[in-house]
C-alpha cells in the first residue's frame, strides 16, 4: 500500500517545494532516493569490468546493450569503510546525455514524497535533502551532482 509521506515537525527542516515521484533503494543500512523522472532503467547486479586508477567506489563499467556505462557504489562512496556490492541491483540515471549506474543493495519502492532541505549539506555534497518514510529519515540524492562526481 502506497501512503503519503508528510514532512516530519520536528527538527529545523522546512519543505522545499511539491511533492515529487521518488524511487527508494537502500545502500547498508541507509534508505536513499532520487528523483523518478532521472531513471532510465532498474537492471540486475553484474560485474563491473574494473577501471585502473579509478576510486574504490568507482566499481567499473558495463556494456548494456551498446551503451557503456561507468558503475559506482553509493554506499562506499558515502561511507568509504563499508565494503563493494556484489549483487542487488544496478540503478541506471540519466541526466541531459549523461548516464551512470548506481550499484545499491535493494531497489524498494516508488513513493510521492515532499523534500526538506537538509540542516547541512553532506555526504560530500550529495544530498539534496531529507525526506520521510514513517520513522525512516530517507537521504535524497542530487543526482546532477552525482553524475558531475563520477563522469568528470
Amino acid at each position: 500500500m502506497i501512503s503519503r509521506i508528510e514532512p516530519s515537525t520536528i527538527g529545523d527542516h522546512s519543505p522545499t517545494g511539491p511533492e515529487e515521484r521518488t524511487l527508494l533503494f537502500r545502500a547498508g543500512e541507509r534508505v536513499y532516493g532520487c528523483e523518478i523522472s532521472v531513471v532510465k532503467e532498474i537492471i540486475p547486479w553484474r560485474r563491473p569490468t574494473r577501471i585502473p586508477g579509478s576510486p574504490e567506489w568507482v566499481q567499473g563499467i558495463i556494456n548494456l546493450r551498446g551503451t557503456i556505462l561507468t558503475v559506482f557504489d553509493l554506499g562506499q562512496r558515502i561511507t568509504p569503510s563499508r565494503p563493494q556490492a556484489r549483487d542487488g541491483s544496478i540503478v541506471m540515471m540519466e541526466v541531459g546525455t549523461r548516464c551512470v549506474g548506481i550499484a545499491v543493495d535493494a531497489v524498494m519502492d516508488v513513493r510521492q514524497l515532499v523534500p526538506e532541505r537538509a540542516d547541512a549539506q553532506g555526504e560530500g555534497g550529495l544530498v539534496r535533502g531529507v525526506g520521510h518514510l514513517d520513522r525512516t529519515v530517507v537521504i535524497l540524492i542530487d543526482v546532477r551532482a552525482l553524475v558531475s562526481d563520477v563522469l568528470l
